[in-house]
């Protein structure tokens, strides 16, 4: 299979204009970010924005029909490693999460009243929305459990239960909610999604969860997750998406790209970090020399750009077998690289902090940031085990047991047959000796 990652050059002119453009105008603003307010914030990106649009890079994982670009998934992974360097990026490009995977979902289940008053202004920048899946007393890693209920009353639903980990739920003017319509149904047929306006009667953001990665207290800040109490939330049975038990179907139509571009945002942070690393090696100086002297640092910069290498590579791979074989069959791929990248990214920046010291444990370097915020990548989109577990289950669908339960490979059972092929040869060897 020939495997082609190439783009033409009237692209690659798209990305430089990006990467000058991101570290120019966006890496500032991570200095200042503690110091902003959401208007702010919004009035920052809002020039921005327009130089982005004007550029055709706004909202690029749309089809062109709906306000986007039509990128597919290998250009947009080019993009989101570019996205990467600084979270702060992809709101500037209308690419966001959960916006962009909101989108994505009105687009492919919405019907035309629904993208009519939430698609079209959500690709505008007009509307920001959240994704209210996960609850706190059930395991986000087996959304089979999920409590939230969603119960047909006439011509409505009536919702009731608590979420939580609501990214930007807190700033959202729409809620895509998960709940269960059919707690008899199959497993993955209990579940359906929902369009939830916030200040429908109910809805109640009890707080943004500090965290790790946003460890101060916050409320109504891009960045924050949200706890939410649905409190006998009633919305008209218009605002549901798709039909009643297809909340996993669609949900996984979201996912899949989506863990695509984490992993080339993640591969932003990584060379980012592994900038940081490279350039401290060349100045600092410990026992007579500098770090890039020493082998272990040596170690450091070499496991480090093969380990950014090998998940970059993985990652382009997923990303062209999804355009050019489509969702199922990249299935494997990007389960293999949700882990693999996270863990890599992980390790990069752990080394670029040991070479900085105290200086890089310090809040004067954006590495302990990256950091925090790299542990957490471990848990989105479903954790490493999850992954690991769903790649051993697909690859181990391509064996099965021995005859007899003799390994294939036994070699006392090998040497017997290859005597009995070649057993004419053997009695002429035999009689020439």
């Amino acid at each position: 299979m020939a495997w082609d990652f190439s783009t033409e050059p009237d692209f690659e002119e798209k990305l430089e204009w990006m990467r000058g453009f991101v570290r120019e105008q966006i890496w500032p603003l991570e200095t200042i970010f503690g110091e902003l307010d959401q208007t702010t914030l919004d009035r920052i990106y809002a020039p921005l924005q327009e130089e982005v649009k004007d550029h055709g890079l706004w909202a690029a994982h749309l089809d062109p029909e709906l306000g986007g670009q039509g990128f597919g998934q290998l250009k947009l992974g080019l993009m989101h490693e570019i996205l990467g360097t600084s979270f702060l990026a992809p709101n500037a490009f209308g690419c966001q999460a959960p916006d962009s995977g909101n989108s994505e979902i009105l687009a492919l289940s919405g019907t035309p009243e629904q993208k009519d008053r939430f698609l079209h202004p959500l690709l505008a920048g007009d509307l920001k929305s959240a994704f209210s899946m996960t609850e706190p007393n059930t395991a986000g890693s087996d959304p089979t459990l999920l409590q939230t209920r969603a119960v047909r009353d006439g011509d409505d639903y009536v919702i009731n239960g608590r979420k939580w980990f609501t990214s930007n739920g807190s700033i959202a003017d729409f809620l895509i909610v998960m709940a269960v319509t059919d707690p008899d149904a199959r497993a993955h047929q209990r579940a359906t999604m929902f369009i939830v306006p916030a200040d429908t009667p109910g809805v109640n953001i009890i707080r943004d969860v500090a965290t790790m990665e946003h460890p101060a207290e916050e409320f109504g800040k891009l960045g924050g997750h949200a706890e939410i109490l649905y409190d006998d939330v009633r919305i008209p049975a218009s605002l549901r998406l798709g039909a009643d038990g297809e909340g996993f179907l669609i949900s996984q139509q979201r996912l899949y790209p989506g863990r695509i571009h984490h992993c080339m945002r993640w591969l932003g942070v990584a060379g980012r970090a592994f900038d940081m690393l490279c350039e401290r090696a060349t100045y600092r100086r410990t026992h007579g020399k500098v770090l890039a002297e020493h082998q272990t640092v040596q170690n450091w910069i070499a496991d480090s750009a093969a380990e950014i290498q090998a998940a970059r590579l993985m990652t382009l791979h997923a990303a062209w077998v999804m355009d050019t074989h489509g969702t199922s069959a990249a299935r494997v791929p990007i389960s293999l690289i949700k882990f693999y990248a996270a863990g890599a990214l992980h390790s990069v920046i752990d080394r670029a902090v040991q070479a900085h010291g105290s200086l890089g444990y310090s809040t004067d370097m954006p590495l302990e940031a990256m950091y925090r915020f790299s542990r957490a990548w471990r848990l989105y989109d479903g954790p490493d085990e999850i992954h690991r577990q769903s790649v051993a289950r697909q690859i181990l669908h391509g064996y099965s047991p021995p005859a007899g339960e003799v390994p294939t490979e036994h070699i006392p059972t090998r040497r017997a047959a290859a005597k009995e092929r070649f057993a004419a040869l053997l009695d002429l060897a035999t009689a020439n000796d």
